[in-house]
């Protein structure tokens, strides 16, 4: 990724008015994503409310790009020429329950949908550690929560609704057409504008989260998969600068899960107050803690959803290997921990269950993510992340598609075994490139 990626800084979101999807663009300030450390490179942004409209700007329009909650840190939905937020198209469909699914409009956010599930004694099989993402945006990057039988966001999937390039609507189904559904559900915005999504649900359930702090890595090393499996989502917050584990949380289903509730877990201890995995900061944004149960969805994200998700100004960068090689990547992480502690804010270490989604980082492996919070530093972060890739090299690492990489487009292209396939899928849909952009161009492509 080249150093102009991040150009300019700022915590502030720019509100953008609305635009009849028909009328002519105004030049408006531009938009910035959710940390403020990207700019987009066009003020021209459309706001359809309805499949009609989004029909009539992809036809209109050469080149367009599909623009969910802006909580990516890289250029993955920019466009030079025009935007499409997906944002005022963000209603539930429709809810199936002898089909066990929910229909959406691809710009709802998790933390709308969850509580109307709720309500309806339904629930989602897992959420993302912020609930301010969009349903569309997250699946389309293959964002995901933890639990070693969990898989990510999009693995719930089972129904796609899809304007493609000539403006036309496709939908893709795992019953009617199932491997289309695979290469397109992590889509990289690549396949066309999604404005409708089917999920999976499942009956409501309660969740509590108990906090341990001073986890030895020595214990962490020896007992990895057990930590890893003793809640239905469990995380690890550690800034690399000691041998203990900063913070463990483990959410257990209620009822189904015997969970970790006492003194002690594997040496470290339990926290006698909600914490926040940024130990300097107030818990206050943070998910309830000190064992409490509570509905899935103001358990599973660990910040809530009326408050600044993490640290609000920051970068972010995500790294997945399998699971057989966690506790060899994490020391090879380790190694690195002078140079990374002073630019970290705090790294996050989780497992997601393997899939068969074409271009998800755990197709076909089960996995586990090393997850760097980083200080808004962006030179020193771009020069830290080769040496942290090079590191992990040994076990193959597949990036987030939505944070910071520097991993060469050939790299990529080595551990994506389908990626010939996608390609030749998205110039079925797109064969002139309208919705290509210059991340899907260098890191796709191998161009630039």
């Amino acid at each position: 990724m080249k150093r102009k990626t991040f150009i300019q800084f700022s915590s502030t979101l720019m509100a953008a008015p609305f635009l009849s999807p028909l009328s002519s663009f105004a030049q408006q300030e531009r938009l910035k994503n959710w940390a403020g450390n990207l700019t987009y490179s066009t003020g021209n942004v459309f706001y359809p409310a309805s499949v009609d409209e989004v029909q009539q700007l992809v036809k209109k329009h050469a080149k367009l790009k599909a623009l969910g909650t802006r909580h990516c840190f890289n250029t993955i939905a920019d466009s030079r020429d025009n935007l499409l937020s997906t944002s005022k198209m963000n209603k539930v469909v429709s809810l199936d329950p002898p089909e066990g699914t929910v229909t959406v409009e691809a710009g709802i956010k998790y933390g709308e949908l969850a509580p109307y599930l709720h309500k309806k004694g339904y629930a989602l099989h897992n959420l993302a550690s912020l609930p301010h993402i969009s349903v569309g945006g997250s699946i389309t990057t293959a964002t995901h929560g933890s639990g070693v039988k969990n898989g990510n966001l999009s693995s719930a999937v089972t129904g796609l609704e899809v304007v493609i390039a000539d403006g036309s609507v496709i939908h893709l189904s795992k019953y009617a057409n199932p491997e289309k559904l695979n290469a397109a559900v992590v889509g990289l915005g690549a396949i066309g504008v999604i404005t409708k999504v089917t999920l999976e649900v499942q009956p409501t359930y309660m969740v509590k989260q108990n906090v341990f702090t001073g986890l030895p890595v020595a214990q962490m090393n020896a007992n990895f998969e057990r930590i890893m499996s003793a809640g239905y989502s469990v995380s690890l917050f550690y800034d690399w600068q000691t041998d203990l584990i900063n913070e463990v949380w483990v959410k257990s289903r209620i009822g189904t899960d015997a969970g970790e509730s006492g003194p002690e877990f594997y040496g470290a201890k339990a926290a006698a107050k909600n914490l926040h995995p940024i130990i300097d900061l107030p818990a206050e944004n943070c998910t309830e803690q000190m064992g409490v149960p509570g509905p899935w969805y103001e358990r599973l994200p660990h910040f809530k959803m009326g408050f600044t998700p993490s640290s609000g100004k920051e970068l972010q960068s995500e790294y997945f290997v399998p699971m057989h090689h966690a506790v060899e990547a994490i020391g090879a992480v380790a190694k690195l921990g002078k140079q990374i502690g002073p630019h970290l804010l705090i790294t996050e270490i989780r497992a997601i269950a393997a899939d068969d989604l074409w271009m998800s980082p755990c197709r076909h492996q089960p996995s586990i993510t090393i997850h760097f919070t980083w200080k808004q530093e962006n030179e020193a972060v771009l020069r830290l992340l080769p040496q942290i890739e090079a590191a992990l090299a040994p076990f193959n690492p597949r990036p987030h598609w939505g944070k910071v990489f520097t991993l060469d487009p050939k790299v990529l292209e080595s551990r994506y075994e389908k990626l010939h396939d996608f390609k030749k899928l998205v110039a079925e849909y797109d064969p002139q490139g309208k919705f290509r952009n210059a991340f899907l161009e260098r890191n796709i492509y191998g161009a630039g």
